[in-house]
């Protein structure tokens, strides 16, 4: 149950994140799929993924497209490791 939840929330997310969506918004809607999924992420990986987070913010408060980009990259990877964990994979 708690896998298809998960997948369900990155699936949204996904969907929401479509070509229509500027950069810095992909960037954000990637992050609030990280945070609406943390009672779902496995304690081996919350350091991991708080790591994760704490530089996407810092990516993102640069202001430039470096640093969207940056974000983007991280978040996606990190989406796509949760992905990985909840199909008991990595």
């Amino acid at each position: 149950m708690k896998r298809s939840v998960l997948f369900g929330l990155f699936v949204t997310a996904s969907m929401m994140a479509s070509a229509s969506f500027a950069a810095d918004d992909l960037c954000t809607v990637n992050l609030q799929a990280i945070a609406n999924a943390k009672a779902q992420i496995p304690a081996e990986m919350s350091d991991q993924v708080e790591a994760s987070v704490k530089q996407a913010k810092a990516d993102q408060a640069k202001g430039t497209k470096q640093g969207t980009d940056d974000c983007i990259a991280e978040t996606t990877q990190t989406i796509q490791d949760l992905k990985n964990a909840s199909k008991g994979g990595k």
